[in-house]
């Protein structure tokens, strides 16, 4: 069932994003820089089948572009770019894909751009608020205006716009005129505004998402039809418009009251009539300003058009211009579509030629054809190599076929153990063994370089096979080092993105869901064109990226970071750490016969049975008969029962929530391990088999899944249990090493904080310090609490905690919790100076970095919505510091490995869990293995504080920790 890489690491959707095989794949190693971190989504473009013109008879559909609200759409949600020359060009390049593609899926179709003219209405003039609390345009932004109307004029679609009106009254105006006509409208926009149009011939189409927007839309998203918008806006108002509104009335009340009055004015006329006081009131004191809202979101369908309807001829795309324009602002992609349309030679001025395809993906099943490959790789000195088989699962993989590329435009598959349905291998495929050994000089050769996408899984797959791989690139890791988390790393993802190229999707050879069958079972001729496809892109791939490494000045961290650790994950994977069946099973029954106690002891805390697991019957005893206070109600109308909320109430001094949660902590770890963990031990080898992924943070942290094994808690007795299910092998010990408090180290080393540089020097106990000197209490008077308080207020800081969160951590008031943060800062004012820096360089260019140069990107970091953007600056104070802890974790892992192998010791490294590493000892090795591994963690990195890793051992992890 082997697929694309992306279907294995959870840093990519899985979503493919494909519609369609597009002519050729674009050539070569040379791709459009600012293509690179375009996402699929918002246009780079495919090829789909063109809709027919219409008939010479009908009336050409009208369309109108949302110009002004497309720009700032396609700003905020891409990555930024610049051309040559360093003008940022991002929105006007998601501005020309849209184009493009509705030009292509839409021929014979009249089009207008419609744009805002300045930022002033004649509603201005009515309500001098009017729009006031939006911000100025981005600096990045600014320039792209004039740029995006260039970009409509290179593809012959006229430009309107009109001093005092705003883009959607002349959308309005032109879509009405159209409709009297009995033309067709679309207008292109995802604007809520403008949803007041649809309906009599007039449609709305989001292009972003891909997504028509009809009356269900309109329904679904006001309550209301097209027809009623307006009153509905007018009463709850527009905080993007800064359109008031009456207080107290949101969307939902103001589809109710409307579905009851008729309209605005039947609803202010009625409005003594309502029974609820407040909303009474508030209606006849506000309705002056609700029918000033009224007129304020009330589209203006008379306005004097610059351009009559009648002028607007039907879009003849100029493609020679456009491809002068595309050229002009390296629009690569762009440029080799509209050069395949004209067919014309492949622009030469910004970058080397690119090489055409050569040889057709080609079926191996010769001995002599693939020693000529091998030998052809030899001769390069490169070989891409991907395996394909029948499980994503290494420990539970058959290898069915090895894929080869040697030179870009070709590849090769080697079909070894395709079955038929009686499950006997078929005819026309090289011997398992003979393959094998013709690769095995080949895949450890220090002078062919073998580059693989998502390497780890297929240097796995080939170990079991008793095959070595080495040296190696991982185009999937090299993506991630370029460009983080700004977009998925799966094969077709980066494919789409560096090529515009769809690739065969997995499905289309296996199917889906039950139905679906696993690759070896995929006729070799199907299967030859998917295999050789996977490592002819791979080899294109590892083209692109190498250099964007080069140019991005991110070597460093792919070489001594990235690279290595693809080998020894893949080596600890295959380990596995041994867990006893027996201890998981009593630990399970004991969990389910305390949650049943616990469901005894809350049905008495309530006064009858309930639904623990029911967030809605948990509501109602919590807030309606019990009547506790301080709930809040969810969008449905339901009480919220999170966490969060019953911890709180629990602090309060609550009996009932405390309960909810002892129980809730036993289901999750019932369901997620103590059960689940029984059913993941593999068979042949009693052990568990987790999965590392390297490409999901943003702070180069690894992620463990199928089992996820960093997140079993151990501030529980509970969580303590699980890990002592978690054991050695007889003879043998586990041993824990964990550094200690390295971010705080790490935090003090980058904000140069003095006073925690000096505790940390001496040894001491850092909390206690912090709470010595922030509460000015002596050390050897402190107590328990006020170093609980410190030491969430220091582990708070590095997340951004602001004084709620720590009100509700501490269980304090929030002018206490404000206080200590004020206090903290006082203390140590290096570090809001580190907090300020980090924001104003996450501002600035997008990211932030690690002290070894990873970045770690912030793009909400300038979003209006102020949620988003808050969150976004605490990822910018937050991922410096836990970047650079997870980098020297990853230092760690290489240098113990590499050290470990230079010596006569036996241990095996077996899981990292953020701050921790776990090895299987002989017993008789452990004080040795102890130093060497404490040394080596410890000299991992130099910072201005030690570092100071704890290493304990035991039989079982928890012993050990």
């Amino acid at each position: 069932m082997k697929t694309r890489r992306h279907t294995i690491d959870p840093g990519d959707d899985g979503s493919g994003r494909r519609s369609g095989r597009v002519a050729a794949l674009a050539t070569g190693r040379v791709v459009d820089y600012a293509v690179a971190s375009i996402s699929f989504e918002f246009g780079v473009i495919m090829a789909e089948p063109a809709l027919a013109a219409p008939a010479a008879s009908e009336k050409p559909r009208l369309l109108l572009i949302d110009g002004s609200g497309y720009i700032f759409r396609a700003f905020f949600a891409l990555p930024p770019l610049t051309d040559k020359i360093g003008t940022p060009v991002g929105a006007v390049f998601g501005f020309c894909n849209m184009l493009f593609k509705l030009a292509q899926d839409r021929p014979g179709e009249q089009m207008i751009v419609v744009f805002d003219k300045g930022s002033h209405s004649f509603r201005n003039e009515m309500y001098a608020d009017y729009k006031a609390n939006r911000d100025e345009p981005p600096e990045d932004l600014r320039p792209q205006f004039p740029l995006v109307r260039d970009a409509a004029h290179a593809f012959g679609v006229p430009v309107v716009e009109l001093e005092g009106y705003e883009a959607d009254d002349i959308i309005a105006t032109y879509a009405k005129q159209a409709a009297i006509t009995g033309r067709a409208v679309t207008i292109v926009s995802s604007d809520k505004d403008l949803m007041q149009l649809i309906g009599d011939g007039i449609e709305m189409f989001d292009p972003m998402k891909n997504k028509e927007i009809g009356l269900d839309e309109v329904m679904a998203k006001f309550g209301v039809l097209p027809n009623k918008v307006r009153d509905v806006l007018a009463l709850a108002g527009d905080t993007s418009d800064n359109v008031p509104g009456v207080p107290g009335i949101g969307v939902k009340t103001a589809a109710q009251l409307l579905e009851q009055f008729g309209d605005l004015e039947g609803l202010l006329e009625g409005a003594e009539t309502i029974k609820q006081p407040k909303r009474r009131q508030n209606l006849i004191e506000n309705a002056e300003i609700a029918r000033l809202s009224y007129q304020l979101v009330g589209l203006h369908e008379e306005t004097p058009l610059p351009k009559r309807l009648d002028e607007i001829e039907t879009v003849d795309v100029d493609y020679a211009k456009l491809l002068e324009f595309a050229r002009a602002y390296n629009f690569n992609t762009l440029s080799k579509r509209l050069e395949a349309i004209l067919d014309a030679p492949a622009s030469t001025a910004d970058s080397p030629e690119s090489r055409e395809k050569g040889e057709a993906y080609v079926t191996i099943s010769e001995l002599s054809v693939l020693d000529e490959w091998l030998g052809r790789a030899k001769a390069e000195g490169i070989l891409a190599i991907d395996t394909e088989t029948t499980s994503l699962d290494v420990m539970a993989a058959e290898l069915v076929g090895v894929c080869l590329a040697v030179e870009e435009g070709e590849g090769a598959y080697v079909p070894i153990g395709h079955k038929d349905d009686f499950g006997q291998l078929v005819a026309g495929q090289l011997d398992r063994d003979a393959v094998i050994e013709r690769l095995r000089p080949i895949l450890t050769d220090p002078s062919i370089l073998k580059i693989g996408h998502h390497l780890k899984y297929d240097r796995g797959i080939l170990a079991r096979a008793g095959l070595d791989l080495t040296p190696y690139d991982d185009t999937l890791v090299l993506s991630y080092v370029v460009d983080s988390t700004q977009h998925g790393h799966g094969m077709d993802e980066l494919a789409e993105l560096h090529f515009g190229y769809s690739t065969i999707h997995f499905e289309d050879l296996c199917g889906k869901g039950k139905k679906q069958i696993t690759f070896d079972r995929v006729p070799i001729d199907k299967a030859s064109e998917y295999a050789a496809e996977d490592a002819d892109i791979t080899l294109r791939l590892h083209g692109v990226l190498k250099r964007q490494l080069i140019e991005a000045r991110r070597t460093s961290v792919y070489e001594t970071l990235e690279r290595p650790l693809v080998a020894i994950l893949d080596k600890m994977e295959r380990t596995g750490i041994k867990v006893d069946r027996s201890v998981l099973q009593r630990l399970s029954s004991d969990f389910t016969k305390r949650m049943k106690e616990l469901e005894g002891t809350a049905h008495q805390q309530a006064g009858h049975e309930f639904n623990l697991g029911s967030p809605k019957q948990l509501g109602e005893v919590l807030f309606e008969e019990l009547g506790i206070q301080g709930g809040k109600k969810t969008k449905s109308g339901g009480h919220q029962t999170g966490a969060e909320v019953l911890e709180a109430l629990a602090a309060q001094g609550h009996e009932l929530p405390a309960t909810v949660l002892a129980w809730r902590q036993l289901q999750k770890l019932t369901g997620t391990y103590t059960d689940a963990l029984i059913n993941q031990i593999a068979e042949e080898d009693g052990r568990v088999h987790t999965s590392y992924a390297m490409t999901v943070t943003s702070t180069g942290r690894l992620s463990s899944n199928d089992p996820n094994l960093q997140n079993i808690p151990i501030r529980t007795e509970e969580g303590r249990k699980i890990r002592k299910a978690f054991v050695a092998e007889d003879g043998h010990v586990l041993m824990s090493a964990d550094y200690s408090q390295i971010e705080l180290r790490v935090l003090a080393h980058i904000a140069d904080i003095q006073a925690l540089k000096q505790a940390f020097a001496e040894g001491a106990d850092i909390h206690a310090t912090t709470a010595s000197q922030m509460f000015d209490v002596p050390l050897d008077k402190m107590d328990g609490e006020l170093r609980r308080r410190a030491k969430t207020i220091n582990f708070g800081i590095i997340y951004g905690i602001g004084p709620y969160g720590l009100s509700q951590r501490l269980g304090i008031p929030f002018e206490d919790a404000k206080n200590y943060i004020a206090a903290y800062f006082e203390q140590y004012p290096g570090i809001k100076d580190y907090m300020d820096k980090a924001k104003a360089e996450a501002k600035k260019q997008g990211f932030v970095s690690t002290l070894y140069g990873r970045i770690c990107p912030t793009p909400e970091i300038k979003s209006s919505n102020p949620a988003r953007r808050g969150y976004a600056e605490r990822a910018a104070i937050n991922a410096p510091i836990q970047g650079t802890a997870a980098d020297i974790m990853k230092r760690a892992m290489i240098q113990v490995d590499r050290a470990l192998s230079r010596s006569d010791l036996g241990a095996k490294m077996l899981l990292q869990v953020h701050d921790e590493l776990v090895f299987e000892v002989p017993e008789a090795e452990a004080e040795a293995t102890a130093e060497l591994v404490r040394k080596t963690m410890e000299n991992a990195a130099f910072l201005d504080v030690p570092l100071t890793v704890d290493v304990g051992t035991g039989a079982n992890w928890d012993d050990a920790h």
